[in-house]
């Protein structure tokens, strides 16, 4: 019997197929619109939810699908998926932790290069036939900092060591034994111990302004923020005031509180790189992805083990 899966996301139509070839049936509904109405409608014929996490699920969604087994979420986050709901029916929830961590970690090491070295200024001033030779810092040698190791923040601290002989620092709940960088037991002693903070930790209430405005002083003037996680994880009004009074240098960001609103406080600062949450958009992280949950939906409904099981 075919299973029925209900897609929420937008991002991977290219690669839904394989869904769809390996014997599911898909029920779009990437609007909040369309969602309302396909749960209203097939409430008692999903079996599987494919989410992420801005996009979540609600525990009102969870009770209104009494045929649900199994949430995938693509990509690392799920701060939007009610855990416990899923939990008291006993519905499994799943990740896509490690599928784009590259696409992710080239990322941020563009919009790390991008900030400091001030290329889109560059460009733009370029463009109006003017010929703005600004000395920006280097970026080699520099002392970095990751909030978050996990599957994105090593392949950060592997572009950042081995690409531009970075001195790589982090932080997490607890040290690796793993790796070779250097543990610091809150954000903001890392802050204060780096040049450039980079935030590579999943959301939700556990990370939630993690970075705030003492971390952000600690980080210092000539300091830089780099966010391609969440934004939850940055007190947004303490980073706008920092940038503003240069309390740090500059910041790159590809998450906000609001998508897709971007605060025009931020749009205004000359010292900010901005881009609509693309870090882990490409045709191979979609691709990866998807074969992700194909697997864990695959390995589910034969009674086997999943993948990347998410314990709330």
């Amino acid at each position: 019997m075919h299973k029925t899966v209900l897609v929420l996301v937008e991002t991977v139509d290219d690669y839904l197929p394989l869904l769809e070839q390996a014997g599911y049936r898909l029920i779009r509904a990437p609007s909040p619109q369309m969602r309302a109405a396909a749960i209203a409608r097939h409430a008692g014929e999903i079996d599987a939810v494919l989410t992420r996490g801005p996009l979540g699920l609600t525990a009102a969604e969870i009770d209104a699908l009494p045929a649900l087994q199994i949430i995938c979420v693509i990509g690392a986050g799920y701060e939007q998926v009610d855990l416990a709901a899923a939990a008291a029916r006993g519905i499994i929830v799943t990740n896509g932790a490690g599928a784009n961590a590259g696409p992710v970690a080239d990322h941020a090491m563009a919009l790390l290069l991008a900030l400091l070295r001030d290329i889109p200024r560059a460009d733009a001033s370029t463009r109006r036939g003017e010929w703005n030779r600004v000395i920006s810092p280097s970026v080699s040698g520099k002392r970095l900092g990751i909030i978050g190791l996990g599957a994105v923040g090593q392949a950060i601290a592997r572009r950042a060591a081995q690409g531009f002989d970075m001195n790589v620092s982090y932080h997490s709940r607890t040290p690796r034994a793993d790796v070779a960088y250097t543990w610091y037991d809150t954000p903001l002693h890392l802050a204060d111990a780096v040049d450039i903070l980079v935030v590579a930790t999943p959301g939700g209430p556990g990370t939630r302004h993690l970075v705030d405005a003492r971390v952000l002083e600690a980080l210092g003037a000539e300091g830089y923020l780099v966010n391609i996680a969440r934004a939850s994880v940055v007190d947004t009004d303490a980073l706008v005031v920092a940038l503003q009074q240069g309390v740090i240098a500059g910041a790159a960001l590809d998450v906000f509180d609001d998508e897709p609103q971007v605060p025009e406080a931020l749009r205004a600062l000359h010292n900010t790189v901005l881009t609509p949450h693309v870090a882990g958009q490409s045709p191979e992280a979609a691709r990866d992805t998807v074969g992700l949950v194909l697997l864990n939906l695959q390995r589910f409904f034969a009674g086997e083990g999943v993948l990347t099981q998410v314990h709330g």
